[in-house]
């Protein structure tokens, strides 16, 4: 796989881990869960960003 398909097939990785983390720190109540996953989605969607520049770099 390319380096920008593999950033953007990363990123969305985290950004769904984000999301699952976020949504279960806000069911339990759990400020540092619910802004772990806030972070991880946030990183997440840069490295989904980084891979499509990537793609177009390559082209």
């Amino acid at each position: 796989m390319k380096s920008g398909t593999q950033d953007k097939v990363e990123g969305k990785v985290h950004q769904v881990k984000g999301a699952i983390k976020e949504a279960i720190g806000k069911a339990t109540d759990n400020k540092e869960l619910e802004i772990e996953g806030k972070v991880e989605n946030l990183d997440g969607k840069v490295q989904e960003k980084v891979g499509e520049i990537k793609k177009v770099v390559e082209k």
